[in-house]
């Protein structure tokens, strides 16, 4: 699916709102996207309001961590502060490691995270 730059512009938007909530190190923002963590260049560029970069991958990784997101908040729909703050809270689910960790391994690790939320795993 091709995304225009204002639908790329809006999800950027939309990510860094979120990696916000989140509390999100630029190095982690940049390597769950799938960039090098030590390109915070392309961090700081989203920040400023750049569109996505128009790669599959990436567009498919923002859509994964909004799925993320979206089902945090359905699970904890009246704990806004633990939605938030799950990504950073280990579990034994996850061999005692945070989901951000999982996350932060690669694409597989958001499909994962995204699936047990999802109850798919």
């Amino acid at each position: 699916m091709t995304m225009t730059i204002e639908e790329r512009r809006s999800l950027s938007k939309m990510l860094m709102r979120l990696f916000d909530l989140w509390g999100l190190a630029d190095e982690e923002q940049a390597a769950v996207l799938g960039y090098s963590p030590k390109n915070l260049e392309v961090i700081r560029k989203y920040r400023s309001g750049e569109p996505l970069a128009d790669r599959q991958e990436l567009i498919e990784r923002a859509g994964i961590l909004l799925v993320i997101h979206e089902e945090l908040r359905i699970i904890f729909p009246h704990n806004l502060e633990l939605a938030y703050s799950w990504v950073r809270m280990k579990n034994k689910r996850f061999d005692n490691r945070m989901p951000l960790e999982v996350m932060l391994e690669d694409i597989e690790g958001l499909r994962f995270i995204r699936n047990y939320l999802s109850g798919v795993v």
